[in-house]
């Protein structure tokens, strides 16, 4: 890998962020091979919410995504630069490929909950039954369940 990464600049792609480890671990291992710079494209939107849908998915406090911004991100994964899909973007894309559909649910990026009854609480209450489930005491911040509303 030295002999690809050695003295260039590289461009990671993958098909997205969540926590943030594996993205983590794939530019450092882009640098230990030499790479000079190491920006990074994640083929999703950024993720900054649950999904509550039957997805086991971290809570919002493990979403690297979640109170970050593009910059803030990167340094975090110790990338030069960041570039996220925009979710218009995707959605248009979607509907040049089947017209027919005009909603999608993206609650996992923009906290809009399709069912229109997912409340901080209830974000707050998953959160503390998913430490609990895994020995933590701890839920997240109800602030940071915060959903941006279920307007589609």
């Amino acid at each position: 890998m030295a002999m690809e990464f050695s003295g260039k600049n590289v461009l990671l792609v993958d098909d997205s962020i969540v926590r943030g480890t594996t993205s983590r671990e794939i530019v450092q291992m882009a640098r230990e091979s030499g790479a000079r710079k190491v920006f990074f494209a994640s083929a999703a939107p950024p993720v900054r919410f649950p999904n509550v849908y039957g997805i086991d998915m971290p809570t919002r406090a493990e979403l690297i995504a979640a109170h970050r911004s593009e910059d803030e991100v990167a340094r975090e994964i110790g990338a030069d630069a960041l570039v996220y899909q925009d979710l218009d973007a995707l959605k248009e894309a979607v509907r040049r490929c089947n017209p027919k559909l005009k909603s999608f649910e993206t609650s996992c990026f923009d906290g809009r909950y399709i069912t229109g009854d997912i409340t901080p609480d209830y974000l707050s209450q998953l959160a503390v039954e998913r430490n609990q489930a895994r020995g933590e005491g701890e839920a997240d911040n109800p602030e940071e369940a915060q959903t941006s509303g279920s307007e589609q």
